[in-house]
């Protein structure tokens, strides 16, 4: 399966994200309403994107800790197609969210976002209660701390593609990166600054559309 290209909205406004997204939503796969933009503006940029791209992946990335049944109901009725969960939080949670994904159905799912300490025990507790999707993330910290992807990283993301797992790459990625997981099934890569903010998104979009091609064409 040839991997997906999704564009984070980290904007802090909803004008600032519907700008950005106008010449992009049509070359991409999926459309992340970003922690940012809904710390901003709630739920209204999801609402908006599904008006917008009725028939595009749009994902509620909120990063999901605690009361996970309501959260997830709130995101759906919005019109997201997935959302997120933090991969700390409890299994009933996670649960919770899953469980109402599968009620409203139409690929509704629900991806677990991997910061910080998580394990492979937790990892395999994430699979028995059904949850097949998992971010791994090279975070903005890590970013600007200097940290490149490297061969732990990629030891990580090929144990979890072995496990099963759908999974999908960000962190700052850039056209350059891509070629580092061309020996691995990844389901999904999330580009943001390096789409978003580029001279000619439009251009930038499909510059990554091409590249994903030539590896896994």
């Amino acid at each position: 399966m040839k991997p997906k290209l999704q564009v984070a909205l980290d904007n802090i406004s909803l004008s600032g994200a519907l700008k950005s997204i106008r010449d992009i939503g049509n070359h991409i796969d999926v459309i992340e309403v970003g922690t940012i933009l809904h710390v901003a503006e709630g739920l209204e940029p999801v609402r908006c994107l599904r008006a917008l791209y009725p028939d595009k992946i749009i994902l509620a990335d909120i990063k999901g800790a605690d009361a996970g049944s309501l959260l997830a109901k709130q995101c759906y009725e919005a019109g997201a197609t997935w959302m997120t969960v933090i991969c700390c939080a409890e299994i009933p949670t996670m649960a919770g969210m899953l469980k109402v994904a599968k009620e409203f159905g139409k690929g509704r799912d629900v991806q677990i976002e991997l910061y910080g300490d998580w394990t492979w025990q937790q990892a395999q507790s994430w699979k028995e209660i059904g949850l097949t999707q998992v971010v791994y993330h090279r975070s903005r910290d890590a970013q600007a701390a200097g940290k490149s992807w490297g061969s732990e990283d990629l030891g990580k993301i090929g144990k979890l593609c072995d496990m099963g797992f759908d999974v999908t790459v960000t962190g700052g990625l850039t056209i350059d990166d891509i070629k580092l997981f061309k020996d691995y099934p990844i389901y999904c890569f999330i580009a943001g600054r390096s789409i978003r903010d580029a001279k000619n998104p439009r251009d930038a979009a499909i510059a990554f559309k091409e590249e994903i091609n030539k590896y896994w064409g």
